[in-house]
């Protein structure tokens, strides 16, 4: 059975401009790769944890900063891989120079024998709705209209 994930979509509206948060994945696999590479902040669940808990803590891990205030759900997705997303929209800000992640070993160059340490996110960064979609990993697209619906209804510009 495929990993579930949990993740987090944080959003702020800057001079009536929705813009999203969204993170480039880190190592050698993704250094070279800008469209349809970045991602929200998120990792796989642990155990019995709760989704909410699980973006809370994928989101300290991978950006350095708590995930504090109320998310609201924006369901499920899955991935090309067949990895399971549930993620949630949370209002606030994030300054990308502070950016501090966690890092994963893997063997590189492959079949080397030698491992390297690389940051799981190298980078993030803020961009509009309509450069996120293009930036974002296609099947997690339906999550920025989900936000753009769920903004709407609500009543918030965007």
């Amino acid at each position: 059975m495929p990993d579930t994930s949990a993740g987090i979509i944080l959003y702020k509206l800057t001079n009536g401009e929705l813009r999203v948060l969204l993170a480039h994945p880190g190592g050698p696999f993704w250094r070279n790769r800008d469209e349809g590479a970045w991602t929200i902040p998120k990792g796989v669940k642990q155990g019995g944890e709760q989704s909410e808990a699980a973006a809370r803590r994928e989101f300290a891990e991978e950006l350095g900063a708590e995930a504090r205030g109320e998310m609201r759900p924006l369901g499920e997705i899955r991935q090309r891989g067949g990895k399971r997303v549930v993620a949630f929209a949370l209002e606030g800000d994030f300054d990308p120079a502070g950016l501090r992640s966690n890092e994963f070993v893997v063997e590189w160059p492959p079949k080397s024998g030698r491992t390297a340490s690389f940051p799981e996110i190298d980078r993030a960064a803020w961009f509009p709705l309509a450069v996120a979609r293009t930036k974002i990993l296609p099947a997690q697209a339906p999550l920025l209209d989900r936000l753009e619906t769920m903004l709407s209804v609500r009543g918030d510009p965007s």
